[in-house]
């Protein structure tokens, strides 16, 4: 029995979310079924598209032409100017994409990019991102950020946040709960069955002994034996500077950082087109190119469609992982 397709969202349609789906499907075709929830009129001209009325169509209609799920919008898309009208639209696919992988008529959830303030000014938007509206639809408290690509996968433990607030938000619960949520989503969606897994200090050197801090001796060492007592394979804190050349990386299958560009930098360096933004904790696979919304080039016919091709086949492989931990047939 085939697995359903993947649902894919369309973003913002003044992005170059919706370009780089078609490019996507150009690459992909029937070697990997999915879908776009869309406004098919949004569409660029001439796209070799085919509207669906139900995601299972989708296995079939990949072949020749990209599968569209219609959902209508209230305003045209202008590449490169959001329209505010059509803001309550981004959202309501982002939660249709919800519900069609919660209810089995999709494999896992792949999202364009959004403009955050572009639904903020026109639908109020109450969320920092897609991370945390996906969070809220899903009924769970906390999720974890990853970001991989076939040579690195890094979590970052605090996310969106000044440098100068990190060493306050990051404490022992946090720091427990992503590397729980980590290590559980490495086994269930990654097949990995006792994951490896690298945490990086906070201060330079991992605090030196504590000649440059005492957050890796006071906070994150107590919480890696702990871990380590249950049974995990962790190791560290670990300088930072040390952790991610080639030999480095070949003794972990993830490395835990302890803030946003301790973690981004190493991936984005190693592999800037093809990394893929990952949401761990979910009730569902949710996979998402990891650039935004490129306003400057959209509507040129010049975007990389590498990063979405990435995160399409990642959300699938995770699916197809996820089925087999379940013992899905």
């Amino acid at each position: 029995m085939s697995r359903p397709p993947v649902a894919l969202t369309c973003g913002e349609p003044a992005g170059i979310g919706l370009e780089i789906a078609q490019s996507a499907w150009a690459v992909l075709g029937a070697r990997l079924p999915f879908f776009l929830i869309a406004d098919p009129a949004h569409l660029p001209k001439g796209a070799a598209i085919r509207e669906i009325s139900d995601p299972s169509e989708a296995l079939h209609v990949c072949a020749t032409a990209l599968p569209v799920l219609p959902h209508p919008f209230p305003a045209p898309a202008r590449p490169g100017r959001p329209e505010p009208a059509n803001a309550a639209a981004v959202i309501e696919v982002i939660a249709r994409g919800v519900q069609l992988v919660q209810r089995g008529a999709a494999s896992a959830l792949c999202t364009n990019p959004i403009h955050k303030k572009a639904l903020k000014d026109g639908a109020g938007f109450a969320y920092p991102g897609h991370t945390e509206y996906l969070a809220a639809l899903a009924g769970v408290d906390r999720v974890v950020m990853m970001l991989a690509c076939d040579a690195l996968r890094v979590v970052p433990v605090t996310i969106h946040i000044p440098l100068s607030q990190v060493p306050g938000q990051l404490d022992a619960q946090l720091l427990r709960d992503t590397l729980r949520i980590t290590h559980a989503a490495l086994q269930r969606d990654f097949g990995l069955v006792s994951p490896r897994i690298a945490v990086a200090g906070l201060n330079p050197h991992a605090g030196e002994g504590g000649a440059m801090g005492d957050e890796e001796a006071v906070l994150i060492a107590p919480v890696l034996r702990a871990l380590q007592a249950e049974g995990m394979a962790i190791t560290g804190p670990h300088s930072a500077d040390t952790l991610f050349h080639a030999e480095a990386r070949a003794r972990y299958d993830v490395a835990v950082a302890m803030y946003h560009d301790q973690a981004l930098i190493p991936i984005k360096t190693l592999d800037f087109a093809n990394g893929v933004n990952v949401t761990l904790g979910l009730p569902f696979i949710r996979t998402s190119p990891d650039h935004g919304t490129a306003f400057d080039i959209a509507g040129k016919g010049s975007a990389d469609p590498s990063s979405l091709i990435a995160a399409l086949r990642m959300a699938e492989a995770m699916a197809r992982a996820r089925a087999l931990a379940d013992g899905a047939p």
